[in-house]
């Protein structure tokens, strides 16, 4: 099974998929950006645009979640991605169904200021600043994900976000691991979670 989390930058997706990793056994977090920073590190930076448009970065990630569908016995794979583009969206997670494999794919969807505040707060102290890419491009991808082709659609502007995980869990069919965590667990456990995905390069 394969649990494909898309929503706007700053919109919960990583989040979420870490707190579903933390509470399905044997789950795996496949994130597909990983292919589009390696193919970034191999450009020279005059020529880095969206790695989204490279043939490369669409063939590879069907290709490695394919292999990881196919032969990881543990429990579902995750992939936190925000996809838009409606021709990538079938290039990569259309190709996926047809292929055979169980793809349950969610929106998280949130009010613009939700995700302006959420951004805020994951600026490191320098606000939307170092957010501007992230900005730039929020009003497109709501825009984007509201379409009917992109549901399952979960708005998120009052949910937290081991509820969001019940909820994408419970629409796949999945039963999460109980949740031990309190509060300060549930911080730590987030900023540690978004500490390992701060980007330098």
């Amino acid at each position: 099974m394969l649990l494909w989390i898309n929503g706007p930058f700053g919109g919960g997706k990583t989040q979420t998929a870490h707190e579903l990793h933390r509470r399905l056994p044997g789950s795996v977090v496949c994130d597909p950006e990983e292919v589009g920073f390696g193919l970034h590190r191999m450009t020279p930076r005059p020529l880095r645009g969206d790695f989204q448009d490279l043939t490369a970065w669409r063939h590879g990630v069907h290709e490695v979640l394919d292999l990881v569908l196919c032969r990881h016995d543990g429990g579902p794979v995750i992939a936190p991605m925000t996809l838009v583009e409606p021709e990538y969206f079938a290039e990569i997670v259309g190709r996926l169904r047809a292929d055979g494999h169980d793809v349950h794919h969610f929106a998280l969807l949130a009010r613009r200021e939700t995700v302006l505040r959420r951004l805020t707060e994951r600026g490191l102290g320098r606000g939307l600043k170092r957010e501007s890419f992230a900005v730039a491009k929020l009003d497109h991808c709501l825009e984007r994900l509201a379409r009917p082709e992109f549901a399952r659609h979960l708005h998120t502007d009052r949910m937290t976000v081991p509820q969001v995980a019940q909820e994408i869990a419970a629409s796949a069919g999945v039963r999460l691991l109980p949740d031990t965590y309190g509060p300060l667990r549930h911080r730590l456990h987030r900023l540690r979670v978004g500490l390992r995905h701060i980007r330098f390069d």
